[in-house]
């Protein structure tokens, strides 16, 4: 059975190995970001239209010892998303610089977010200690948002190549 695109069956599993409550971690899409005009509202239009390729991957943590809903994000993107030049070197498959961002969410999406799992680890920290040794060169296709986010999501719970799983489960 399917819930969010992930199999229950998979997450109770996940859930009922472990000995109380851990860190949850989901994966979201959200547009990429442009340059303001033509470029941002080509990347609205495909975000919306759930076009798989044209999305931006994060990973959210969700600490269980957080007394509210809220929630912790983490991407890797470029340094400067919006200049034209830079886009025009990433979509040339030239190396750009890039930058692994955190940041805080007061809860998680409603929309285009998964739940994959529970972390091994405190996931924070974890996460943390991932970031430190991520090559922050990026190259699309090749190490990028998705290869960032599979490779954290799999360091936290184990699981590999999430995203694939939620293509096809998506029918992308």
């Amino acid at each position: 059975m399917l819930k969010n695109g992930v199999d229950t069956q998979q997450c109770h599993k996940i859930s009922s190995d472990r000995k109380g409550r851990r860190d949850e971690v989901y994966v979201g899409a959200v547009p990429l970001r442009a340059a303001k005009g033509p470029a941002q509202l080509v990347m609205s239009a495909a975000y919306s239209l759930n076009l798989w390729d044209l999305q931006h991957f994060i990973v959210i943590i969700k600490p269980s010892s957080s007394p509210l809903s809220q929630v912790l994000v983490f991407d890797f993107q470029p340094q400067d998303p919006e200049n034209l030049y830079v886009a025009l070197a990433a979509l040339s498959g030239q190396k750009i610089p890039g930058v692994v961002l955190t940041r805080k969410l007061p809860k998680l999406p409603k929309r285009k977010c998964w739940f994959i799992g529970q972390s091994r680890l405190d996931a924070v920290d974890a996460a943390n200690r991932f970031n430190e040794n991520w090559q922050t060169d990026l190259r699309i296709g090749h190490h990028d948002c998705r290869n960032y986010t599979n490779g954290l999501v799999e360091y936290l719970t184990g699981e590999k190549y999430a995203l694939e799983h939620l293509t096809r489960n998506q029918g992308k």
